[in-house]
């Protein structure tokens, strides 16, 4: 027969939230983004919010990235 857990599982630890990044200065990349963020934040939408976030962070600047 299989063992079961019989006990809960140990508690999640999440982290602080991370700060919004700053959109990096003369990149029309991020100023999309950053437009498309601040229009989702007068909509009440933090789906798009986020998703903006994750544009304005992860994509790439000539070898440097936006840490912020």
């Amino acid at each position: 027969m299989t063992d079961r857990i019989r006990t809960m599982s140990p508690p999640v630890h999440l982290g602080m939230p991370l700060d919004p990044p700053q959109p990096v200065t003369g990149c029309p990349v991020c100023a999309r983004a950053a437009r498309a963020r601040e229009a989702a934040r007068k909509q009440h939408d933090p789906s798009a919010v986020t998703d903006a976030n994750v544009v304005i962070r992860q994509h790439p600047h000539d070898g440097a990235r936006s840490t912020r």
